[in-house]
C-alpha cells in the first residue's frame, strides 16, 4: 500500500516579509506533522509573496540559503514539504521556483517555465523562464525507501500549457503538484465556484488528472498583494477526475486529503493513455512546426 496524507497549506504570505513567512511555514509544517500528513504543499512564492516586481532581487535566495536549509531540517522524520520562492543563480537570473524539502535536504527544485505577461500579469519583466521539466522520486514522509513515489511540480501558469504536465507524467510522475498564486478575475460563471477564474481552474485540473491518469494537488494562496486578491480553492483530484478534497474560497486553511498512489497503476492499466502516447510522432511534428515558423522548411 502506498497511501499518503497530503496537507495543502492555503496561506496568505506577507509581501516581501521573509521573516514572517518563514515563521508561518514552520508553523504549518508542525501543524501538518501533528495532523499526520506525509507532505505539506505551499502556494506559489509562499516565502516571498507574489506581486514583488522590483522587489524580487531583494528577496531572492539561492538554493543553499541558510534559511531554506533550516526549514528543510524540519522535514527530518516528515512531513516532506514543497515551498516556493524567488531563486537567484550564479549567472544573476531570477526564477519563480518550487523546492521539495525532504529528509532535511533540498531534494528537488522546479523553475517556472511559463511566465504570464498579459492581463493582470507582468512576470517576464522581472523573472527568467525555467528551461527544464523534470519529475523526481520521493518518499513523501512515508516509512519506505527514498525514491518510492514519482512526483512532478509545476508553478501556476505551467499547467495551462498541457505539454508540461504531460512531460512530467511521461517522466514518471504519479502525483502532479501545482503551486499557484491565482488572483480572482472574471465574472461569476459557476454558482458553486463563485467566480470565473476558479471555474476555469477546476476544469483544467480535472482534465489534467484524467489525461495524465495522475493525482493532482493544487495549492492556491489567499490574501491580498497590492491590488490583487487571491481566491484559494485548493484541492486534490484523483486520476479519474474526482475531487477528493477542496478548501474554501478566500479563507486560510490546511486541507488534508489521503490518497492511495496504487490507484495510479490501476487507472493507467484501465486507460493506457500514457502507454499509447506516440512520443516520436509528437517530436517529429513539433520539429516540423518549429522549422516552419523559423522559415527553415523548404518543402
Amino acid at each position: 500500500m502506498r497511501r499518503r496524507v497530503l496537507a495543502l497549506a492555503q496561506i496568505a504570505p506577507s509581501l516581501g516579509d521573509l521573516g514572517r513567512n518563514f515563521v508561518l511555514h514552520e508553523e504549518k509544517v508542525q501543524e501538518s506533522r501533528s495532523a499526520g500528513a506525509d507532505l505539506v504543499i505551499f502556494p506559489e512564492l509562499s516565502l516571498t509573496g507574489y506581486q514583488l516586481q522590483d522587489l524580487a532581487p531583494e528577496v531572492a535566495m539561492r538554493r543553499d540559503d541558510s534559511r531554506l536549509q533550516t526549514l528543510a531540517k524540519l522535514t527530518v522524520g516528515g512531513p516532506s514539504a514543497v515551498v516556493s520562492f524567488v531563486e537567484s543563480t550564479d549567472d544573476h537570473r531570477l526564477f519563480a521556483a518550487a523546492a521539495l524539502l525532504e529528509g532535511g535536504e533540498v531534494r528537488h527544485l522546479a523553475r517556472k517555465c511559463y511566465l504570464p505577461t498579459y492581463g493582470l500579469f507582468d512576470e517576464r519583466r522581472f523573472l527568467a523562464p525555467g528551461d527544464a521539466i523534470r519529475a523526481t522520486r520521493a518518499s513523501l514522509g512515508g516509512p519506505v525507501v527514498r525514491g518510492d513515489i514519482g512526483i512532478g511540480i509545476g508553478v501556476c501558469e505551467d499547467f495551462w500549457h498541457p505539454t508540461l504536465p504531460a512531460i512530467l507524467a511521461q517522466d514518471g510522475a504519479e502525483l502532479l503538484i501545482n503551486v499557484a498564486a491565482g488572483p480572482a478575475r472574471g465574472a461569476s460563471v459557476d454558482a458553486d465556484q463563485g467566480l470565473g477564474s476558479a471555474a476555469s481552474w477546476g476544469t483544467l485540473l480535472r482534465s489534467t488528472a484524467v489525461l495524465t491518469t495522475s493525482f493532482v494537488a493544487f495549492t492556491n494562496r489567499v490574501g491580498v498583494d497590492e491590488s490583487l486578491i487571491f481566491w484559494g480553492g485548493s484541492r486534490v483530484i484523483g486520476p479519474d477526475g474526482t475531487v477528493i478534497a477542496e478548501a474554501p474560497l478566500f479563507e486560510e486553511a490546511l486541507l488534508l486529503a489521503e490518497i492511495d498512489l496504487d490507484e495510479v497503476a490501476r487507472a493507467r492499466t484501465a486507460l493506457p493513455l500514457l502507454r499509447d502516447e506516440r512520443l516520436e510522432l509528437t517530436r517529429r511534428e513539433f520539429d516540423r512546426i518549429i522549422a516552419t515558423r523559423a522559415d527553415l522548411d523548404e518543402a
